[in-house]
């Protein structure tokens, strides 16, 4: 609406002045030129004696005498054609580096050639373009962008390619010696450019050989410029879109996002990651391609090793904050990382399993710290923590201590969580790799599993039997079978105690009631003792499950063979206290 009326503007401006060096003229006008809603009344001799296009359509036109001209497809529309008028009949004005291509147009359009007349506006035009206009970077990014509106008539005079070659040629030079301060300063000015005529200015600073680095810096403050709500958002501006929803923009955006992406460098490490994160984040954000979506994927996970949690967590939330983006990103990111680390290590005939490299022993921290960052989330769910946790391969954590932070954080944040449940998120988690402090804390926490305590509580006795050193998980293969058996003799023998308990109250009640209650009972029920018989055969069976040395987990190597008279067992009295 704005550029409706500035336009309205300037035309009815440029018919004032027009009329106004018209009208000082004795000879009243001939001929009125229509140029879209505005007309100018001007005089054929003078028009014919600079244009050939107004003396052809003159010449040409049937009717006796032509009083009306249109040539409302003029480049540059009215304010153009009204210099050229000048022009015509010679009233001076200022070619300047913003109307000088419209200018050439408008020439070219109306045939004001130097074979036509001498000194005529084509060669006037071209002398201010060679001599002024193209001799800076500046003077060329302007007229470049004042070409977006001279389509497809700039493209055949070869100006917007005159123009991306004398910005190519200034940039490079500007890149290796700096003539400003900021060293970086033509970035700004490229940054005046649409998508189009940018694109075709990084294809030659390419071509030309300029460094990736340099491409890149022009390319992030290009994006930072014209997607400045998505990719530097810090006043809740994007949050604020969102909720619009506004499908005209969020298109534009789109295929401006789209199109940044296909001119990236190919070159691995020259963009920083945390740019790459904040466009990804855009193009969820806007629904980009699938294709635009996977190459910044592809990107970000070849320089993860460079990533922070800050970042992770610029792809994880929306732009308010408030809840879970996108995880199916970051678990794809970090996927495709490992398989490039497993890739390296089969190459180089490893195991990646036991050894892994720096950068992933990197990672895993990274994910770690992350997980525990988005562990608060309610909405979060154990199969999609559990998802990115066991991305990470079991040699790249020396210690478990951080994934325990992680779903410690979890449990707590998801107190309604039953034991099965529980179980699940600790399942990424091995107990045997907790340093002694996690232990220590693991050993009495009570938000996790029953199971999950008792590996660390075994371990614990098992390094203090042993007295192997803190480091040494050799033995964590056998330790972990030993658990489980002790993980169930451990539920049998809470079951046997509730049993026990249950009899020593039975009995509690026979002393209390006397004899008289219980043979008034056991007349009453009959088969009481076939019961009881039943009741004690039970507990037996139950005790004989205990037996320390049936597993050949204990150590019998202290226990002395001798002749045991087996004919005649010991009677042996049962007591229940």
């Amino acid at each position: 609406m704005a550029s409706s009326l500035s336009g309205g503007n300037r035309l009815s401006l440029a018919m004032e002045r027009t009329g106004q060096w018209i009208i000082s003229q004795d000879i009243p006008s001939d001929v009125v030129v229509e140029v879209g809603e505005a007309n100018f009344s001007l005089h054929k001799f003078m028009l014919v004696a600079k244009s050939n296009r107004i003396r052809k359509l003159i010449m040409e036109s049937k009717q006796p005498d032509l009083t009306r001209i249109n040539l409302s497809d003029i480049p540059g529309g009215p304010e153009t054609f009204e210099k050229a008028a000048k022009f015509c009949y010679g009233v001076n004005f200022e070619i300047t580096v913003h109307n000088v291509a419209a200018l050439r147009c408008a020439a070219e359009y109306l045939e004001m050639t130097d074979k036509y007349c001498e000194n005529n506006l084509t060669g006037r035009t071209e002398d201010f373009l060679a001599q002024v206009a193209l001799t800076s970077l500046s003077g060329a990014i302007v007229v470049l962008k004042t070409c977006e509106d001279l389509l497809p008539m700039a493209e055949d005079l070869k100006i917007v390619q005159r123009c991306v070659d004398v910005a190519t040629s200034k940039v490079s030079i500007e890149a290796k010696f700096p003539s400003r301060s900021p060293k970086n300063w033509w970035t700004e000015e490229l940054s005046i450019l649409d998508i189009e005529f940018f694109g075709r200015v990084i294809a030659s600073l390419k071509l030309r050989g300029v460094k990736a680095l340099t491409v890149a810096s022009a390319i992030i403050t290009y994006a930072e410029k014209w997607l400045r709500d998505l990719v530097r958002d810090h006043s809740g501006t994007a949050a604020k879109l969102a909720a619009s929803d506004d499908s005209d923009l969020r298109l534009q955006q789109r295929e401006l996002l789209e199109s940044i992406v296909e001119i990236l460098p190919t070159e691995k490490a020259v963009l920083p990651i945390n740019f790459l994160c904040c466009l990804l984040r855009s193009a969820i954000f806007v629904k980009a391609s699938s294709t635009c979506k996977t190459e910044l994927e592809r990107r970000i996970s070849a320089v993860l090793e460079h990533v922070t949690v800050d970042d992770l967590l610029v792809l994880s939330f929306t732009y308010d904050g408030e809840r879970l983006f996108d995880l199916e990103s970051v678990r794809r990111i970090i996927s495709g990382f490992v398989e490039k680390e497993k890739s390296v290590a089969v190459f180089n005939a490893g195991d990646f399993r036991e050894v892994c490299s720096a950068a992933m022993i990197r990672i895993a921290k990274t994910v770690d710290a992350y997980l525990g960052e988005i562990a608060t989330c309610v909405g979060l769910s154990i199969s999609k923590f559990n998802g990115i946790a066991s991305l990470i391969p079991k040699g790249a954590r020396k210690v478990d201590d951080d994934l325990y932070r992680a779903i410690d954080i979890y449990l707590k944040s998801h107190p309604n969580l039953d034991e099965i449940e529980k179980e699940k998120v600790c399942s990424v988690m091995d107990a045997l790799k907790l340093s002694y402090e996690a232990r220590v804390h693991a050993s009495q926490n009570k938000r996790l599993p029953v199971q999950i305590v008792l590996h660390a509580l075994y371990y614990d006795q098992l390094k203090l039997r042993s007295g192997v050193d803190e480091n040494d998980v050799q033995d964590a293969i056998t330790t972990r079978s030993q658990v489980q058996h002790d993980v169930s003799l451990a539920r049998e023998n809470e079951e046997l105690r509730t049993e026990l308990l249950k009899m020593k109250m039975y009995i509690t009640d026979l002393h209390k009631t006397g004899p008289a209650a219980v043979a008034t009972t056991s007349s009453c029920k009959g088969g009481g003792g076939p019961k009881k018989a039943k009741f004690f055969s039970y507990v037996s069976k139950k005790l004989g499950r205990l037996n320390p040395f049936k597993q050949g987990s204990k150590d019998t190597s202290n226990i002395v063979d001798e002749d045991v008279d087996i004919t005649k067992p010991r009677r042996r009295r049962f007591s229940i206290s």
